[in-house]
């Protein structure tokens, strides 16, 4: 391979990298036969997650989220509505499709905005991450750490969403709350966007239709059997969709489980995170500050064997999603398609606060 592309490889999948550079330490500290590795990842979780990204991707391919998200900027008069709707929008488009995927579809959106109207475009990128941290908090399907976490929990549906919905308003609300400190009232006027994806009907048909039909099977413990019949159907009818699915992204998740789960093993680990979880906070700010370190992916499924209150962990590693920028992967994805120079320092000046305070109010909420 090119030394060009090993290099491109390792920046873009440093965090795959890393993972496979640890799993063999790990097997030389915590000896486990391989035919138990397999046994420490959930794949009930990878199975939702694969037909989520199969059905998220079928929706963005399609142009319906795309057109939604035109026609609603389109309409607003100033810079500060703008911000204010693609907070709104990339916040409610992540409860449906998941972080990630809503910041792939609004990102470029703002870029394209930006070509036909002065805009403060790595602010306004800033804000949409941050939204869909938020947004995302609120549903079971929402994000990664949400997915495992509603899996290992054993939770409705339902109940899962009325749990965690109370922390994803407040969240939304304090973001919201900081927009006019970020942007202006001055008038905008968007003579030009660039053209809208084409309409492919049948695949958006299909996939807003498979979509609940999905997310109630997995709900009924069917994780598994409804991602391969999902993959199926979409590798008979829509194969475009799955050639451009992140498929690394499922082997980082394999690897997260199986890494995470030795490194729990570990005795000095094992001896540690109990101690720390009867701390003030418990797990509600362990998971917070475990995100700044690893993530709240990573952060989720370390912590999840050693407590069983998982309201507070989801709580703890949504509100970690702010703060550092490796407190969430889609902090890292905003920033990446944005490729504005000097964004990163710019991010934390908005990212840290928005921790603080979005903590302060989950804390308050668990005490009401």
């Amino acid at each position: 391979m090119h030394p060009h592309l090993i290099r491109r490889w390792l920046r873009e999948d440093w965090l795959l990298v890393l993972l496979l550079a640890l799993l063999p330490v790990l097997l030389v500290m915590v000896p486990v036969a391989p035919t138990r590795l397999a046994a420490l990842v959930d794949w009930k979780t990878i199975a939702a997650l694969a037909g989520l990204m199969v059905l998220s991707r079928g929706l963005e391919v399609s142009g319906l989220v795309d057109r939604a998200g035109r026609a609603l900027i389109i309409r607003l008069r100033t810079e500060r509505r703008l911000a204010a709707a693609l907070v709104v929008f990339a916040a409610l488009l992540s409860a449906v499709v998941t972080n990630d995927v809503a910041l792939f579809v609004t990102v470029p959106l703002t870029l394209g905005l930006a070509r036909a109207t002065a805009l403060p475009v790595g602010r306004l990128v800033i804000f949409q991450a941050l939204a869909v941290n938020a947004g995302s908090a609120a549903s079971p399907a929402g994000n990664p750490q949400n997915l495992f976490l509603w899996q290992v929990s054993g939770a409705g549906f339902g109940e899962f969403l009325l749990a965690m919905l109370p922390l994803a308003v407040a969240m939304l609300a304090i973001l919201l709350a900081l927009v006019p400190l970020g942007f202006s009232a001055r008038p905008v006027t968007v003579s030009r966007t660039d053209s809208p994806l084409p309409l492919q009907q049948a695949l958006g048909t299909v996939s807003l239709v498979a979509y609940p039909v999905f997310l109630g099977l997995v709900n009924a413990g069917f994780a598994v059997a409804a991602a391969v019949v999902l993959l199926g159907l979409f590798a008979l009818a829509f194969r475009q969709v799955l050639r451009g699915l992140d498929w690394p992204l499922l082997l980082i998740f394999v690897l997260m489980f199986v890494d995470l789960g030795l490194l729990a093993h570990l005795p000095a680990i094992a001896t540690a995170v109990p101690a720390a979880l009867e701390l003030p906070g418990g797990a509600y700010m362990l998971g917070a500050v475990l995100s700044q370190i690893m993530s709240n992916v990573p952060a989720a499924i370390f912590l999840a064997p050693f407590t069983d209150d998982w309201r507070a962990l989801a709580w703890g590693v949504s509100v970690g999603g702010f703060g550092l920028a490796i407190g969430s992967l889609a902090n890292l994805i905003a920033l990446r398609l944005a490729r504005q120079k000097g964004l990163w320092i710019r991010f934390h000046l908005w990212s840290l606060p928005m921790l603080a305070l979005a903590f302060a109010a989950g804390a308050l909420l668990r005490a009401s």
